[in-house]
């Protein structure tokens, strides 16, 4: 009688289990080529290898890359945009992070629960506490944001209606 034979397949070889895994990555592994190629055009493996191998030449690679035609866009921007943190209340700052983060979540349950307003609840809303502070907070900060843009266009004076407005 014959007798069934054991059969194990052969493991593949890593070599093999590498072409297999290639093969069904090549998208991606042409996307990420892409994008390393483009980070070291710019620059970036660079400074990324300096700052892993100990921050040797970091300084002086950091400065070549922010001495090109962006860089001097870039430490302006980051100068102004710290000059203008360095001015805010962090109390306030903390304040309206809370408040959006607090109005955020209270959207977001909204849309989830796909409630609409029609015009008789938004007359309703109108009459909430809560949203007349806040619409006061938006109005104020759109009569701030008005105003510097004005003074900045050299427009000092006022409308008439303006000072009504403000009585």
């Amino acid at each position: 009688m014959a007798k069934a034979l054991d059969y194990a397949p052969r493991p593949p070889t890593s070599q093999e289990r590498l072409a297999s895994e290639v093969e069904d990555s090549t998208d991606a592994l042409l996307e990420g080529l892409e994008l390393l190629r483009v980070l070291h055009d710019h620059g970036v493996l660079n400074v990324l290898g300096k700052t892993v191998r100990g921050g040797e030449g970091l300084t002086a690679s950091l400065l070549q890359i922010l001495g090109g035609s962006g860089g001097t866009t870039f430490l302006r921007n980051v100068s102004e945009l710290s000059r203008t943190l360095g001015t805010l209340d962090p109390r306030e700052v903390g304040l309206l992070g809370h408040a959006l983060t607090t109005g955020i979540n209270e959207g977001a349950r909204h849309v989830t629960a796909g409630k609409g307003v029609g015009l008789g609840e938004l007359m309703g809303l109108l009459k909430d506490r809560d949203v007349q502070v806040a619409l006061g907070a938006i109005l104020a900060l759109l009569k701030g944001l008005g105003r510097a843009l004005r003074e900045a266009d050299g427009e000092t004076q006022e409308n008439a209606n303006q000072a009504e407005v403000s009585r």
